[in-house]
């Protein structure tokens, strides 16, 4: 997957059209319901390109998996989103979900959002994939 990223990516084009490609990309792992990206304007998440199912728009910060990732500037696993008590339910079909923030120059300006209609969806090893591929997606940036 890393590679294949890697690939898709062209510095020449805009950030909407590489995150939209790889979104698309990652939609491929399985399992999933909703993947793609929320971008920070105004210390506030919004929507960007993704796959799936209608999600929310807009994000504060610390509120969410999404919001608490751009908070704490770090990567998380919910294995059960209905026992998580700062979940935000964009869908109802979502069951377990990875949230895994961008950073550039020590600044969240992103985060890789993927919701899965499967409890306990998501391991390290997609951890550490995502944690690669937004390395990657933080030179666009």
């Amino acid at each position: 997957m890393i590679e294949e990223v890697r690939a898709l990516i062209n510095k020449d084009l805009p950030l909407v059209s590489n995150l939209s490609n790889v979104s698309a990309l990652l939609n491929t792992l399985g399992d999933l319901n909703w993947c793609g990206f929320y971008l920070v304007k105004d210390d506030v998440l919004y929507l960007g390109p993704f796959q799936g199912e209608v999600a929310c728009t807009m994000i504060s910060k610390g509120r969410g998996v999404c919001g608490e990732a751009f908070k704490t500037k770090q990567a998380i696993i919910v294995d059960n989103v209905l026992e998580y008590a700062n979940h935000i339910a964009c869908s109802s079909r979502s069951r377990s979900e990875i949230v895994v923030p961008i950073i550039k120059d020590e600044k969240v300006v992103g985060v890789i959002d993927l919701d899965s209609p499967k409890f306990s969806r998501f391991n390290m090893e997609d951890k550490f994939m995502l944690e690669e591929v937004a390395k990657i997606l933080s030179e666009l940036f």
